[in-house]
Formats: structure tokens, C-alpha cells, sequence
């Protein structure tokens, strides 16, 4: 796709308006926290980005947690996992989890407790009314949101009727509480017109137990009357409602689901509506010219919302395609994944005059970010920034103090429904090619803003 005649113009300048933000950015940026909780996360974080076998073992641990049925089996699978890292220096201490009754309680006690305090940095509460305080302090503090329900993957038709009464329940409670919300032009407005205060994201394989890459009708009609029944709520509530995107396999059944729904006449009028696109896919490129042709042909009363990611399934989707012998449909190299985000970051933008397209750019990359606000002022058009609750917090406070729209993502459920999204997202920040990763070992601010 070729850029219009002032985007082209608005290139060749870029670079030094991405290095200007970037730095802004990094000098409105909160010191490092002081508590000793804080302090404790910090020397964990940095344990397991230095010890990958170490990072191993946590991980497992969180993914085992839930089954532990006492304080005892907490014990003695946190000593076991930690022996099995045997270059850890945490070795030694953790085959002695073991021994001794006192020693299996108390290391019981502080191990469910980190495991607890882990995940309530990153969910705001375990239902809707639990999370209010939160949503309601971050909306009074200048920051928007998007709600994720967690709980993944449904296996029965009770499960998925569950998981859609639970989102439709949110809905209305976030809808009556934010009638007394504050006023904040900036998240309520932008240059295409009116943002909903309430905005949730959900997840089609959470709305059926059918969702199948062999089968994707099946899985598309298990959806269906789900999705719809949430549009419509939506729509009667104002709010925004966000498709999720989750592993390869299934995007066309979301994809097709979701477009399917919306090209009805019921819902021309509204919901506002938007989906995922998934930046570490080498198809996405392509994928992008398929929504946006469906936009420009499907003019909705609302702008249809792009939400760019990185992606979260990386290692889920080179495990599967190695094991299958098929090419991975992720990309490989950092630098070629980060030259896409760019890429799709300006067509987004770029598609936004008109109302046809809404862009949504969700990062913790500094470059990323910076690109992304320094490409829409130089375009002179609105761009709102995501960041994850937990792990961008550092960065949606800059972006606050420099007067852009940020909305955090922020899921609720409790701790058992949290453990694969825990997992998930410390895996993605301690991996090698992490951004978070690279800022913690105190790589240049110079090198951090290079152009990919």
C-alpha cells in the first residue's frame, strides 16, 4: 500500500520526532518504586531474566498453584521445581524445602503469597463490582480502559454460557457506575467523534466449546448467538466491545465471525466494535488489507477499531508449526517482527481520515510508542496508546503527564482463572527478545530508540 502524499512527507522527518518523544516519554517516567514489596518483584524479575532454568521452574510452579491442594503440596512442589535448576544458586534452598514441618509451612505461606501478590499486579479484581474502585480511579486519573474477563478456552456449553453472562453482567455494571464518573474530554472524544467510557474485550473460544481449526463452522455457529447477544447489550449500553485475537489457527473462524456479525444491518447503528490484529504474524499485512477493504465497504455508525499487538502465542505457534514440520507463521527475527508493528502502525493511521478506521496501538516497546505518537502529529491526527496493567504502568504514567490517550488493559477473575494469562505475559517480558528485558538490563536509551 502506498502512503498519500502527506504521509510521504511526514516520513523523512520521523526519526528525530521518534527520539524526541521517546527520551519525553522516558523522562516522565516514575522512579523505580521503593516499597519492599517493590524491591522484592524487582530482584525476582531480575533472577529470572539472568537464570533461565530458574525462570523454568517458576513458571511451573504458577502453572501447578492451582492443583495444590494444601500448604504442604505448595512446599514440596516449589522445592522440587526449584531443585530441578541445578546451575540456580536457589538450588540448594529449595531441596531443602523438605525438611522440616515449620520450614514446609512457612515456605508454603510466603510462596502463596508471592504467587498471589504476582497476579494482583496485573488483575483489578475478581468480578466486575470487585474492580470498580480501580476502573473508577484510573478513569479519574486521565486513563481509559478495556476490561478482559479471564478464562480461556471453554470445554463445555456451561462453561461458555457462563463466561458470556459474566460479560454481560460487566457491561451493565460498568455501564451504571460510569454514570458518575467525571467528565474527561480526551477519552471521551477524539477526531472521528465519541468514545464510550465502558470498553470490554472478549474472547471467542471462551463463547463456545466448539471453536476448532479443523471445524471452524462449528465453532462460528457455538458463537454466534453468544456474540450477538453481547453486541446488543453493547449496543443498548453505549459501550465499545473488543474482539480479542488468540493462536493462528483460529483467526478466520474470529475473523469471519466477527465481520459476519457486524455487516448486519442490526448493529449498523452500533455497537461501537473493533477487533485484534496480530503484528508478529507474517500474514498480517495481508490480513490488515482484508479489514480494512470489509471497513471501507461496511460504513457502521461508529469507526471499525484496529487494535495493534505484538502478539502473545509466539512460542505456542513455533512449537506447533516445528512439530508439524510447516514453516512458523510468526515471524523469526525481532528486528523484521518490530519493521512490521511500524509498517502496520502507519497504514492504521494512515486509514484513519474519513471515520472508516479507529487505530489502537498496544505496546510496552519505547520505539513502538514513540513511532507511533511521533507518525499521527506529524499526519496531525489522534492515536490511542494500550498498555497492559502490571507491566506498563511506568509507561501509561508518561503518557499520561504528556497529555496522550492511553487506555490500559485490564483483566479480572480470580487467581486459579489468572494463571495462564500470568504465565503468558512473564514469559513474553523475561524472554530474550523482550523490550521490558532489555530496558532492565540498562541497554542505552539511544540503542532502545533505533530504527528496527
Amino acid at each position: 500500500m502506498l502512503m498519500d502524499t502527506d504521509a510521504a512527507e511526514a516520513a523523512p522527518d520521523l526519526e528525530p520526532r521518534v527520539e524526541r518523544i521517546g527520551r519525553e516519554l522516558v523522562a516522565q517516567m516514575p522512579t523505580a518504586r521503593k516499597t519492599p514489596r517493590a524491591a522484592v518483584e524487582r530482584r525476582v524479575m531480575g533472577a529470572m531474566v539472568a537464570d533461565p532454568e530458574l525462570r523454568a521452574a517458576v513458571f511451573r510452579f504458577v502453572d501447578v498453584r492451582p492443583a495444590c491442594a494444601d500448604p504442604g503440596e505448595v512446599a514440596r512442589h516449589l522445592g522440587e521445581l526449584l531443585a530441578e535448576a541445578d546451575d540456580s544458586p536457589l538450588a540448594r534452598r529449595g531441596a531443602a524445602l523438605a525438611d522440616g514441618a515449620l520450614t514446609r509451612r512457612a515456605t508454603a505461606k510466603a510462596a502463596a503469597l508471592g504467587v498471589g501478590q504476582m497476579a494482583q499486579r496485573f488483575i483489578i479484581g475478581s468480578d466486575a463490582r470487585a474492580a470498580l474502585p480501580a476502573v473508577e480511579k484510573l478513569w479519574r486519573e486521565g486513563v481509559a480502559t478495556t476490561i478482559d474477563l479471564l478464562g480461556e478456552a471453554t470445554v463445555t456449553e456451561d462453561e461458555a454460557e457462563s463466561y458470556a453472562a459474566r460479560c454481560e453482567e460487566t457491561l451493565l455494571t460498568l455501564h451504571e457506575a460510569s454514570k458518575g464518573w467525571p467528565s474527561r474530554e480526551l477519552l471521551e472524544r477524539d477526531g472521528l467523534g465519541p468514545l464510550p467510557r465502558v470498553n470490554l474485550s472478549v474472547k471467542v473460544s471462551a463463547l463456545t466449546p466448539l471453536l476448532r481449526p479443523t471445524a471452524p463452522e462449528r465453532g462460528i455457529a457455538g458463537a454466534e448467538p453468544r456474540l450477538r447477544r453481547l453486541l446488543r447489550v453493547a449496543r443498548d449500553t453505549g459501550a465499545h466491545l473488543h474482539v480479542d485475537m488468540e493462536s493462528f489457527d483460529t483467526r478466520e473462524a474470529i475473523t469471519e465471525l466477527t465481520l459476519k456479525l457486524l455487516s448486519e444491518e442490526e448493529f449498523a447503528s452500533g455497537p461501537s466494535a473493533g477487533i485484534v490484529l496480530q503484528a508478529y504474524l507474517t500474514e498480517s499485512p495481508q490480513h490488515l488489507d482484508r479489514l480494512l477493504d470489509w471497513a471501507r465497504t461496511h460504513r457502521r455508525a461508529y469507526p471499525f477499531t484496529i487494535r495493534l499487538v505484538k502478539g502473545a502465542y509466539w512460542d505456542h505457534e513455533t512449537v506447533e508449526a516445528i512439530q508439524h514440520g510447516w514453516e512458523p507463521p510468526v515471524f523469526q527475527d525481532r528486528r523484521a517482527c518490530d519493521r512490521n508493528f511500524e509498517e502496520l502502525t502507519r497504514r492504521l493511521i494512515d486509514a484513519q481520515p474519513g471515520g472508516v478506521v479507529r487505530a489502537a496501538i498496544a505496546s510496552h516497546n519505547l520505539r513502538s510508542i514513540a513511532h507511533a505518537a511521533a507518525y499521527a502529529d506529524a499526519r496531525g491526527l489522534d492515536v490511542e496508546l494500550q498498555v497492559l496493567r502490571g507491566l506498563g504502568d511506568e509507561t501509561q504514567a508518561a503518557l499520561l503527564a504528556a497529555g496522550r490517550r492511553v487506555r490500559a488493559y485490564c483483566p479480572i477473575g480470580d487467581l486459579v482463572a489468572g494463571m495462564a494469562y500470568l504465565v503468558r505475559r512473564l514469559l513474553e517480558n523475561t524472554s530474550n527478545d523482550s523490550f521490558l528485558r532489555a530496558q532492565a538490563e540498562g541497554v542505552d536509551l539511544t540503542t532502545l530508540l533505533e530504527k528496527p
